[in-house]
């Protein structure tokens, strides 16, 4: 397993480290892109408020949390853009999820979707696929809107109408929509294949980044991690049971990619890190 460092970052419950950025960089805005107020998709992302809360922001600097995922998502885009015998199906869909509650799956997600959307050649479409009890929205400070679930019940509904665009040019979002009791079915279903595919194909430069249910007490995350080209799982340390762990991975233990991101872990007195490595 592959350590990486973030230097003196608190963090609380949720996983979020407090630490404030220190420098700032310019982040990329697309004047093509449908991204203006005047959009009914397009929603303001507070960025300054994010970075006060140690998330990964385009102009957030060289903070230790922007630092980690930089190096956590080297391998998934070199993945995602392998091509040949080394191509990935779906590589360019990324499912992140738990063993349990409360690991930080969530906020992993957000920070990795920011961090890939810095990257000079791609996009991002940020997934709330928790559909039975989603925070992305929560997390971005935006409140509730249609998404996932209600393209998957309206055939009359397309994806792009309830795609958010956001001030972050190469960041968009796909809320989880209302819930529904036949959630786990819906992710399961044809109509929902084929909107993987269209999305995984549709654009050769864009990233997925699924936020899913805790695979130990959900069935949701289990039809939908079995459709995605990559797994990310987040363990909480000195939390989560090595047995939830390791039902967790035999639960996956069909997918052929799977990255382990170990979260919210005390490497000496003052500092906190993620641990980043691979399960075969």
């Amino acid at each position: 397993m592959m350590d990486t460092n973030a230097n003196d970052a608190r963090q609380p419950d949720n996983g979020a480290p407090l630490e404030v950025a220190e420098t700032a960089i310019p982040y990329a805005v697309d004047a093509t892109a449908d991204t203006t107020p005047a959009s009914p998709n397009y929603r303001a992302l507070n960025l300054a408020k994010l970075q006060a809360q140690g998330m990964v922001t385009h102009d957030g600097g060289r903070t230790s949390v922007a630092e980690d995922f930089r190096i956590i998502k080297r391998p998934l885009l070199r993945n995602a853009r392998a091509t040949g015998p080394d191509a990935i199906r779906h590589g360019n869909l990324i499912v992140v999820t738990s063993a349990m509650p409360g690991e930080g799956k969530t906020y992993c997600a957000v920070n990795l979707a920011m961090s890939i959307a810095m990257e000079m050649d791609m996009t991002v479409l940020l997934v709330d696929a928790d559909v039975a009890r989603p925070s992305v929205l929560k997390v971005l400070g935006l409140p509730a809107e249609p998404g996932l679930m209600d393209v998957l019940l309206d055939e009359r509904l397309a994806m792009s109408d309830v795609i958010l665009k956001t001030n972050v040019a190469t960041l968009s979002i796909l809320p989880a929509g209302r819930s529904n009791k036949h959630a786990t079915e819906l992710l399961a279903s044809r109509a929902m294949s084929r909107m993987l595919s269209e999305i995984a194909s549709r654009y050769a430069d864009r990233i997925v980044v699924f936020d899913s249910p805790p695979l130990l007490i959900t069935s949701e995350a289990h039809a939908l991690v079995g459709q995605m080209g990559q797994v990310v799982m987040v363990v909480e340390a000195e939390t989560t049971t090595q047995h939830a762990v390791k039902e967790a991975l035999r639960q996956i233990e069909s997918c052929e990619h799977i990255n382990l991101i170990y979260n919210k872990t005390k490497g000496f007195p003052g500092n906190e890190y993620y641990g980043y490595g691979y399960y075969d």
